[in-house]
């Protein structure tokens, strides 16, 4: 189980220019489900890596509820055993 980021947006905020703008594409290769989530960090003198880690801080919570909720994508429901296999 993993979760893949890919950087869809990298640029700078239209609507505060002291901001950088990221958009994260976050892909769950167990399920081949897709979250995109775009965050607005403070760009300061901050590297292009401490931008987007920022930004991945920033959105960890939303993607972590995404993560949860598709845990059971892909499962099979045996009403038998009344489980999730």
């Amino acid at each position: 189980m993993a979760l893949n980021y890919k950087i869809n947006i990298f640029e700078t905020d239209p609507a505060d220019a002291s901001k950088t703008q990221v958009t994260l594409v976050v892909t769950d290769d167990t399920n081949d489900r897709v979250f995109a989530i775009t965050k607005s960090v403070t760009t300061g003198s901050n590297t292009d890596v401490q931008i987007v880690k920022a930004a991945q801080e920033a959105a960890q919570s939303e993607i972590d509820i995404w993560k949860a909720q598709g845990d059971v994508a892909g499962k099979t429901w045996n009403p038998d055993t009344e489980s999730i296999e």
